[in-house]
């Protein structure tokens, strides 16, 4: 009996001695240790993780205020490592602080030049409107590290919309696109009828030369949001014509109302090269393309007698879809991709020299 009691003692020493020596080796290699599976939101966090670019919106454009709970930047749009706030608490830990032009100028919102600012934060000054319509940015000089535009030497490219690659797939036809019949040569939707703008000149000579329909608050025929592109698919051209015309810009007048409308757009804003740099150089018709306007006029008539060719204006939708300036958040999220290309140490000493250029 004392044998197998002391023999069952010398087992329990030896069993005691290798769950010590096992959880040494468990200690000095953690790698072979088992793991606990992670909770599935985890998993994502690691995929993404990294060192977070916090972006603070200082004040919504316009007051359009979006929620900016969770991980917003990931979760909906796939941009990982970014941080997007909205509380101004958070003014110290910000990389980014974006700031609307509108605001300011308006006198609704002031820079925050009172607070103590890191070294390392860049603000960014954003506006989507032409040089002609964001007032003075004089006393903004100096202030500023990046732009945030439609244009494209901008340090935040914004476009208000763009032609995203597509596969549709096999069998279609260019005619598979265009689903509502023509009924109306050329429209106009316009909301500033300015007797001063190019637009409105080169409008009241054009209708004297074809039959124009035009809608809008400028002569109170107003087209809600559900019958506003019904609109225009029955038209053979949309009349694109910019309130004013500078470098890259290009609004929704062309990727809304003519692209997604379904019409031809009839184009009147910067040179045609920086149109051909976001779109098909036969996508649309550039007015500066004719001596006159009763060469246009004419130009017009002929094409939508030509079914044919006049198709051959909707190649894009085979091959492209069209994507538009639509969120905010998207917009700012996309500043964090851009910071290994910025400039460290950019100031704009004179945004308005770089505005008007």
């Amino acid at each position: 009996m004392l044998d197998f009691c002391s023999h069952r003692r010398t087992l329990l020493v030896a069993f005691f001695l290798c769950l010590t020596l096992f959880g040494s080796l468990l200690i000095q290699l953690p790698s072979l240790a088992p793991k606990t599976p992670r909770p599935e939101t985890e998993v994502i966090d690691m995929n993404i993780n990294g060192t977070n670019t916090t972006v603070l919106v200082w004040y919504w454009p316009f007051g359009e205020k979006s929620s900016v709970d969770g991980n917003v930047c990931w979760e909906r749009f796939g941009i990982p490592n970014c941080k997007l706030v909205d509380d101004r608490s958070m003014f110290s830990v910000a990389d980014f602080v974006v700031f609307h032009n509108r605001e300011l100028i308006k006198g609704q919102q002031r820079l925050p030049v009172h607070l103590t600012r890191p070294q390392r934060q860049k603000w960014v000054w954003f506006s989507l409107e032409s040089p002609a319509n964001n007032g003075n940015v004089k006393p903004f000089a100096g202030h500023f590290n990046c732009t945030m535009s439609y244009r494209h030497d901008a340090d935040i490219y914004t476009p208000y919309g763009s032609l995203v690659p597509q596969d549709f797939g096999t069998g279609l036809a260019v005619e598979d696109f265009i689903t509502k019949k023509k009924t109306s040569l050329a429209c106009w939707v316009v909301s500033n009828y300015e007797a001063h703008l190019k637009r409105t000149d080169v409008y009241n000579r054009l209708k004297t030369i074809i039959p124009v329909n035009v809608y809008g608050g400028a002569v109170n025929k107003r087209l809600d949001d559900k019958v506003l592109l019904p609109t225009i698919s029955h038209c053979y051209f949309y009349l694109s014509f910019e309130n004013s015309i500078f470098k890259d810009y290009i609004t929704e007048k062309f990727w809304y109302n003519g692209f997604m409308g379904g019409a031809v757009p009839v184009v009147l804003g910067p040179p045609r090269e920086q149109y051909e740099a976001v779109a098909p150089k036969d996508s649309f018709i550039h007015v500066d393309d004719f001596p006159s306007l009763e060469e246009l006029g004419k130009f017009l008539k002929r094409l939508a007698e030509d079914k044919e060719r006049y198709v051959s204006y909707f190649n894009w939708k085979v091959k492209y879809t069209v994507k538009q300036f639509a969120d905010w958040r998207e917009e700012f999220c996309k500043i964090c991709p851009k910071v290994s290309s910025l400039q460290k140490h950019k100031v704009y000493e004179d945004l308005h020299t770089w505005e008007w250029q």
